[in-house]
């Protein structure tokens, strides 16, 4: 049901008005942690130190430790997707000033999100993943049924065939 109801209002996006909430914190870690940042590291992916990441975890209630950071020469951002909103924390490799901003776009958006998979992580993958494949064997189930009561009713393959032509021909129509 959550699947059918967050499919439309992804149908229907433009008219639900959502109101973001954007929060922001800045901080600015000890010169000592500061200068562990200066050495730029081999790949541009990597992610925090360690002490810098668990400091931003005590202060900012944030928690960065392991996530790939995007080094430059000036800061390393680390991109924090969500479903339902954003966020995202810059440090500065010079003075250490760290800038950390989400934004949480509403229920209707996490749960569109939800629906799309967007930002869910592995878990909630293999969820969706096993969740269509019941839906499947549901459907397929659901032929044998047809075809072992289509014998009393006939226009169950009719009706059947509906389900099929009306939303071929909406695509071939009206789809462009």
């Amino acid at each position: 049901m959550l699947f059918a109801v967050t499919g439309i209002t992804l149908n229907h996006a433009g008219l639900i008005e959502a109101a973001p909430v954007v929060i922001e914190k800045q901080e600015q870690i000890p010169q000592l942690l500061t200068e562990t940042l200066q050495p730029k590291p081999a790949t541009d992916d990597q992610p925090l130190p360690a002490p810098v990441a668990e400091w931003i975890a005590g202060h900012l209630d944030v928690v960065v430790l392991g996530r790939p950071a995007e080094w430059s020469d000036g800061e390393v951002y680390v991109p924090l997707p969500r479903p339902g909103g954003d966020a995202w924390l810059a440090v500065n490799r010079k003075t250490g000033d760290v800038t950390f901003e989400r934004t949480d776009r509403g229920w209707v958006s996490y749960f569109n999100d939800l629906h799309k998979g967007r930002n869910t992580g592995l878990a909630w993958s293999w969820f969706i993943d096993i969740f269509a494949v019941a839906c499947l064997i549901f459907c397929i189930t659901g032929f044998f049924l047809l075809q072992i009561h289509s014998r009393s009713r006939p226009a169950t393959w009719p009706m059947a065939g509906l389900g099929v032509v009306v939303p071929l021909l909406l695509i071939l129509l009206f789809i462009h």
